[in-house]
């Protein structure tokens, strides 16, 4: 599994890492444009990502609008279905607003910080990525 964790909390990019490195290959970036980037080269060279650990606070650009971005792509492309990335939106924020907003992005999962590493594994499981 390709797994790419986006993230600009160190102590959280460094736990994710940590939990997810021995399901697959994890890249990591750090704000939002970057993450957009890594997705679009992945796909470019014939080698996209499973899997993606997405915050919603981050610099440039937030979680919510580069996963937008990432969506309006594989639509772009004709991706879709199982061979959409899976997401997994990781936050501080609890709102009901802002976890509504996540899925109507089309994420799978949100969990807040700190991040569950059980809550993950589940998700893993839901996702069939396990």
């Amino acid at each position: 599994m390709k797994i790419l964790i986006a993230e600009d909390d160190f102590a959280s990019r460094k736990f994710l890492f940590n939990l997810l490195s021995p399901y697959g290959e994890c890249d990591m970036t750090i704000d939002g444009i970057e993450t957009v980037e890594a997705f679009v080269i992945a796909h470019d060279i014939g080698k996209p990502y499973d899997l993606l650990c997405l915050d919603i606070m981050m610099p440039k650009i937030d979680g919510l609008k580069a996963l937008q971005t990432i969506r309006d792509y594989e639509k772009r492309k004709g991706i879709d279905g199982p061979d959409r990335i899976k997401v997994i939106i990781t936050s501080a924020l609890s709102e009901t607003e802002v976890v509504f907003n996540s899925f109507s992005t089309e994420s799978e999962v949100y969990t807040t910080k700190p991040i569950d590493a059980e809550r993950v594994k589940e998700a893993l499981k839901k996702l069939e990525l396990v």
